[in-house]
């Protein structure tokens, strides 16, 4: 009788500690789920800023033509974009454009005198600054979410009930990642 007892509440622990775990990978998803619709806000908030911008330049940048057009390209592209390596690899390509228009306009004066574009740019900038902060959070859940699926025990748990490991929102041009050259 009490080796059934035993026996009994071995099982019963082992059964919780199969729940905890599952209820733990479960929530990781949905962590990783909400990070990514975060992105997911502040990427089509920044989209949303493209065409007002995109307008605001138009008159004054008359001979940058194709590069207005790359970034409204890559704006609808991105829009478009389903998994997570695609919109990456897009929001890299119109991060860089969008910095060559901002560069392209510190040669118009008046351009930079202009109200409209000066809170466009500012607005511009504070968008970035959430996509990078969301960014951020989204590759940590991704990373916990990870950890738990690679990690014994509840690797087990995780390929018995289908976990998959998610994608990390990365930088792909090697060159965003080389530190800046400062000359005085």
């Amino acid at each position: 009788m009490t080796i059934i007892v035993i026996l009994l509440g071995l099982c019963v622990l082992l059964a919780g500690a199969m729940v905890l775990m599952y209820n733990g990978l479960v929530r990781a998803r949905n962590l990783v789920q909400e990070g990514w619709s975060g992105i997911d806000v502040q990427l089509k908030r920044r989209a949303n800023l493209i065409p007002n911008l995109v307008e605001a330049v138009k008159g004054y940048m008359r001979h940058e033509r194709g590069l207005l057009e790359k970034v409204t390209s890559l704006r609808s592209q991105s829009l478009k974009a389903s998994d997570v390596a695609d919109k990456a690899r897009l929001e890299g390509a119109l991060s860089r454009s969008l910095a060559s228009v901002l560069a392209v306009a510190e040669a118009y004066p008046d351009l930079k005198a202009n109200q409209n574009f000066l809170d466009l740019q500012a607005q511009l900038a504070a968008a970035e600054e959430e996509i990078q902060l969301a960014r951020r959070y989204y590759n940590g859940t991704v990373r916990d979410l990870n950890t738990k699926i690679e990690s014994f025990p509840s690797n087990m748990i995780a390929g018995f009930f289908g976990f998959k490991k998610a994608e990390f929102f990365e930088i792909e041009d090697p060159g965003d990642r080389q530190v800046p050259k400062v000359q005085f």
